[in-house]
């Protein structure tokens, strides 16, 4: 039995796709595409952000906290990845796994946290337009992300804090990249508090997501009905839409990652794709969906686009 939880020389080895045949580069370069892709829209979204005026409201502030989350989960997850590939050594240290799948968990609290603070934030800009000024103050902004990056980071430290109580008695992690399940997976002890810990602390995150979200736009449909201004019903379904896509599609595929470690009949590999799906989808769609949904951003970039080749 291994009881090394904190030896910085300790390996643990990956458990790899199945490659077949000649496909290893040709995935390797689609990654490495994808990578870079997901990189360049999430920076740029940051940019825009950062750099006009115009976007130095409220909403946008809020929203700044998407691509940065999305920067986190698909750097701390693809390139790894990437790398066991291409090199085929599958292994990595057990702090630099534990560092992993911390930022993975940090990811996945940060986008349910982060969409129900702007669906809170469209609520109050679309049901009380005349008050969003005195609501939405820099204070309350600064206090809002405060809020979700504070939570995430307490519920996530609690629940990796608890692996190091546990001894190890395995140095196979059954995944391409380290998540709390995995490396519970190497545990050899009593896991039942780490195993109510991690129930409880997605019980939290969807509670507060999923509750704060369905009052907003509950209320958001309710004005859009009301409202006799197509622009203002116009302005509701799309941020509705925008924001309700993105979070479907987090959705779908984390809690279809979360019952394939319940089953076992489910495909290794199928569980592992859809692991990676996770870190992978939203981090590409979320710039693409407000880009194309959210006239101001699309408005603004196609401007500065203009302006860099005309000068």
């Amino acid at each position: 039995m291994e009881n090394r939880s904190f030896d910085v020389s300790f390996e643990l080895r990956m458990d790899p796709f199945y490659i077949p045949p000649g496909g290893k580069y040709p995935i390797f370069f689609l990654g490495v595409a994808i990578y870079f892709f997901g990189i360049f829209c999430n920076l740029t979204l940051l940019s825009l952000i950062i750099l006009q005026r115009n976007l130095h409201k409220p909403m946008y502030f809020i929203l700044f906290s998407l691509p940065l989350n999305d920067l986190i989960g698909i750097t701390a997850m693809l390139p790894k990845v990437l790398s066991d590939i291409v090199t085929e050594t599958n292994k990595v240290y057990y702090p630099l796994c534990v560092l992993q799948g911390f930022l993975l968990h940090m990811y996945g609290g940060g986008i349910l946290f982060i969409l129900a603070a702007m669906s809170f934030d469209r609520y109050v800009a679309i049901c009380m337009p005349l008050r969003y000024s005195s609501v939405m103050t820099p204070r309350v902004v600064i206090l809002i992300i405060s809020f979700v990056w504070g939570l995430d980071f307490v519920l996530i430290v609690s629940l990796f804090s608890l692996q190091a109580r546990l001894p190890r008695c395995r140095s196979v992690i059954m995944n391409v990249f380290c998540d709390n399940p995995s490396l519970l997976k190497l545990t050899c002890g009593n896991a039942s508090i780490n195993n109510i810990t991690g129930l409880f602390n997605t019980a939290v995150m969807q509670l507060v997501s999923v509750s704060i979200q369905a009052f907003s736009y509950v209320r958001i449909l309710i004005a859009c009905v009301v409202s006799r201004r197509s622009e203002a019903k116009m302005k509701a379904v799309n941020t509705c839409v925008a924001q309700l896509v993105i979070f479907i599609v987090f959705e779908i595929t984390g809690t279809f990652t979360i019952l394939s470690h319940r089953f076992k009949n489910i495909s290794a590999d199928l569980r592992k794709i859809m692991g990676m799906l996770i870190f992978l989808v939203p981090p590409l769609l979320n710039p693409l969906v407000y880009g194309l949904y959210t006239c101001e951003i699309r408005c603004t970039f196609l401007r500065v686009f203009k302006n860099r080749i005309s000068g």
